[in-house]
């Protein structure tokens, strides 16, 4: 048996793993999806990712190294969660970005000669799914060159992060200008309600001016239509001829399409801007935002109603800094990171601040009362 790098060994493993949570993510969501024909496209995904899985397991049992009993790892079990509690389409933007991730790095394993034909293979199997994931989601582009993920989920994640974290740092300012627990109380409220109306109503006017650039390009789009169909159906032509679509085919799909202005306006939408023609609500992105910000400021304050002195100190630091670190680990859904090792960054930043916010207060007070 020809002896196999430690190296080797290791990313087998990890690719192992990573195939098998992508065929387990796969089921969850075509067992979540009320279409039958998306069901089966995520059945048959999942069904290349346990292909995948094996063939990992293969080139370990040949190595000597039995990879053992499958188990989806926390972060795929999270997303699971998450597409269960109603988040399908943000766990779908996660899985599209992972198959992005995995086409450039089985690419560079083949260009270096780590398994070429294994992995120039895969590469392409990572490619068509994410393309088809692009396609149910409605995206353009190649998806490893540009993605966008989380949307609504994301904006609460992030809301309820920042909403903490500023409250934090006031929370523990007060404790260090050494007041009464009252004032440390009402100034966490009044720092809540400052940061959930001001979280609100930016997400609200992002939305808003999302939306009003997003209206304005559809109405162009929509006009060109109307006054020159020719020109938008050759355009339209071109776009699938660029998808590799035969030149009369594709000819024939454009002027059939272009022939429904309703139909062609979306297609127009779709295929040339990278946009829908439904958008998230303004008002529900503010509200969604300004909510969770609240959510995530109100967890310094909660022991200050029911305890006082160093015992409500000490817990507001203590829960506060152990939702830092969770939440930490749950923005690691959007970015892809070690859970673990987002939630420990988190975890500093919290105590960054809380240190800054309590000196900031106990230097302000010994100065006034200098």
């Amino acid at each position: 048996m020809t002896a196999v790098a430690g190296t080797d060994i290791k990313r087998w493993r990890e690719q192992w793993q990573d195939e098998g949570d992508a065929d387990f993510l796969y089921r969850v969501l075509a067992d979540l999806e009320p279409d039958p024909q998306r069901r089966e496209i995520l059945r048959r995904l999942a069904a290349v990712e346990a292909q995948h899985q094996a063939e990992y397991a293969r080139l370990l049992r040949e190595a000597g190294h039995h990879p053992g009993p499958f188990r989806p790892s926390l972060r795929a079990r999270l997303l699971a969660r998450l597409a269960r509690l109603g988040a399908r389409h943000a766990v779908m933007n996660v899985r599209l970005l992972e198959e992005a991730t995995e086409v450039k790095q089985l690419l560079q394993a083949a260009a270096a000669d780590r398994d070429p034909a294994l992995g120039e293979g895969f590469a392409r199997d990572e490619a068509q799914h994410a393309e088809v994931l692009r396609q149910l989601l409605g995206r353009t582009g190649e998806p490893w060159h540009r993605i966008e993920t989380g949307g609504i989920l994301r904006n609460v994640v992030y809301g309820f992060n920042d909403g903490l974290t500023a409250n934090f740092g006031l929370v523990m300012g007060v404790v260090g200008a050494q007041v009464e627990p009252e004032v440390v109380l009402l100034a966490g409220l009044a720092g809540l309600v400052a940061d959930a109306l001001s979280m609100g109503a930016s997400g609200y006017l992002a939305a808003k001016s999302e939306q009003e650039v997003y209206q304005h390009e559809i109405a162009l789009e929509q006009e060109e239509i109307r006054l020159m169909p020719k020109l938008e159906a050759e355009e339209l032509a071109l776009i699938y001829q660029a998808k590799g679509i035969p030149e009369p085919l594709a000819r024939q799909l454009a002027e059939q399409i272009l022939s429904n202005p309703e139909v062609a306006l979306q297609e127009k939408v779709r295929e040339e801007l990278g946009i829908g023609l439904e958008y998230a609500s303004p008002l529900r992105q503010g509200v969604l935002t300004g909510v969770a910000t609240a959510l995530g400021a109100f967890i310094p304050i909660v022991p200050f109603l029911f305890l006082s002195g160093d015992l409500a100190t000490g817990v507001s630091f203590g829960i506060s800094m152990l939702s830092h670190f969770l939440i930490g680990a749950a923005r690691s859904v959007f970015t892809g990171r070690n859970p673990i090792r987002s939630g420990l960054d988190m975890f500093l930043v919290g105590l960054g601040v809380a240190i800054v916010g309590y000196v900031i207060g106990f230097l302000l007070t010994g100065h006034v009362v200098g």
